[in-house]
């Protein structure tokens, strides 16, 4: 019997406790998953992991949290339901797409200490900050688990980390030995890393508006106005002591009181009919584009002229400066600095350089759910073209490409590489290689239907079609209905 058998007794203590499905429904992490409540345990987690060092350098080095929040956290999401999900096959896949991913970052901080997302201890304090957020989470709703419950909790995540293929040990095997290995971890390893103040101070107060909100940005920068100190405040307050006092977080007044009353009213989610909320549906809608032929798109559009109306009201009575969304309709084109910002830099740091790319290919593969060797393939088609683009605009040769260097240089990236992109993200879309994109290889990619996108476009969508309109976007600056919302949307 294994680890990530659908059941099993583990010894923990002078006691046989008897476990139930460690994946699927039957499963604490299923009872959870749909839990609004979990939402505030992710970010928590998120600035746990954060302040490891090896973590933090490896989020700001190499990780679009910054520029696309939202799609990060859909991509985590979908993550965690393939990987706690009843589909083993589904289990397995995204264990091994995980890895490739992980496999792939490494380098060192600013400190010159190195880093490796496949260090099986850096994984396992992944996996401790999840399972101890969801404690803390149900203990700061006035739910807290019951020990059975607890150590049901426990041997979940450890299921989840051997699915992984790590060895035993870099968990503790017991819950009772879990906390003073935690405790060990907080009072000792974690720092306050630059990626834990960006998402406390920085991410909070200047976080996008989600691709349903896009082109809304009075009502979104009044909501995140208020919202984002709450969200931060309580965050922090949520925190382990020790490790607020030695990172030198600030004591807001209040915050502790706050803190409890969001977890607790979260809480009461659970009087709420079984069905009413759905973190699947919930992440759908966020992503919702009006162009889509989703049934409540017609309802989105709806309401997104009534908050247009209400943002100009806002307008008339608030201090918010007046903020420009994206132009109406397709074919305008980008200045080269917008461009720059927000389909190149996908990191956020202000430059163009191999992680950029790393991250679209990455998010690519993750939406077409590629396996090996249409992954590889089409990061190695984004590594060739990272080279021509270094020869071309590496002006300073620092190793990456600022802003300036891009707009100065030339007004079109549209070299063989990247016709080489284009020709390698068809290959990889075109699933049954009969040399057309059909409805449902669209559908993967873009998530919606081509008939919305490519007028004209009614059964299939061909080659020489696909590359234009890529080359259009990536090397005209043309905005895209189609291709804003794959790599320029939050």
């Amino acid at each position: 019997m294994t680890d990530t058998d659908s059941s099993h007794s583990r010894r923990t203590g002078p006691h046989e406790v008897q476990f139930g499905a460690l994946f699927g429904p039957g499963s604490q992490f299923h009872r959870f998953f749909n839990d609004p409540r979990w939402a505030l345990a992710m970010v928590r987690a998120t600035v746990l992991e954060a302040a490891h060092p090896q973590i933090g350098a490896a989020l700001i080095d190499n990780s679009t949290f910054v520029a696309h929040p939202w799609r990060r956290l859909r991509n985590t999401f979908l993550s965690l339901q393939r990987m706690f999900g009843a589909d083993d096959d589904a289990r397995q896949r995204e264990a091994a797409r995980l890895n490739r991913l992980h496999a792939r970052l490494s380098g060192a901080d600013a400190r010159n200490r190195p880093y490796d997302a496949m260090d099986p201890q850096v994984r396992a304090w992944v996996v401790a900050t999840l399972f101890e957020s969801t404690v803390t989470m149900c203990r700061l709703s006035g739910q807290p688990l019951e020990q059975t419950d607890m150590e049901q909790l426990y041997a979940e995540f450890q299921a989840f980390l051997a699915v992984l293929g790590d060895q035993a040990g870099h968990l503790p095997p017991t819950l009772r030995e879990f906390w003073p290995y935690y405790d060990h971890m907080v009072e000792t390893e974690l720092e306050n890393t630059e990626a834990l103040r960006i998402i406390l101070y920085k991410l909070f107060d200047h976080l996008p508006a989600p691709p349903l909100l896009d082109g809304l940005p009075t009502v979104w920068a009044a909501g995140r106005a208020l919202a984002g100190p709450v969200i931060g405040a309580i965050t922090v307050a949520s925190l382990p002591e020790p490790f607020r006092r030695r990172a030198g977080l600030p004591e807001i007044p209040g915050a502790q009181t706050l803190m409890q009353s969001v977890y607790m009213a979260a809480g009461l989610a659970r009087f709420l009919p079984e069905g009413w909320i759905e973190v699947e549906s919930l992440a759908g809608l966020i992503y919702l584009s009006p162009d889509s032929d989703d049934p409540r798109a017609a309802t989105i559009t709806a309401l997104r002229d009534r908050m247009k109306r209400a943002g100009a009201l806002f307008r008339l009575v608030t201090p918010f400066p007046t903020q420009s969304g994206p132009e109406e309709g397709t074919g305008a084109r980008r200045s080269a600095e917008e461009f720059f910002r927000t389909v190149l830099d996908q990191t956020g740091d202000g430059y163009l350089d191999w992680p950029d790319l790393a991250a679209m290919a990455r998010e690519l593969s993750s939406r077409l759910d590629l396996d090996e060797p249409e992954e590889t393939r089409l990061y190695n088609a984004y590594a060739e073209w990272w080279r021509e683009l270094q020869a071309a605009l590496d002006i300073d040769g620092d190793g990456r490409i600022s802003k300036e260097e891009y707009a100065a240089a030339v007004p079109s990236l549209a070299g063989p590489a990247l016709i080489r992109v284009a020709e390698v993200l068809f290959e990889v879309t075109d699933a049954d290689g009969n040399q057309y994109i059909d409805a449902d290889e669209y559908r993967a990619l873009f998530r919606t239907a081509f008939r919305r996108t490519v007028p004209g476009t009614e059964e299939r969508y061909s080659r020489s079609a696909f590359v234009k309109d890529f080359l259009s976007f990536m090397s005209g600056r043309q905005r895209s209905t189609a291709y804003d919302p794959l790599l320029a949307d939050a």
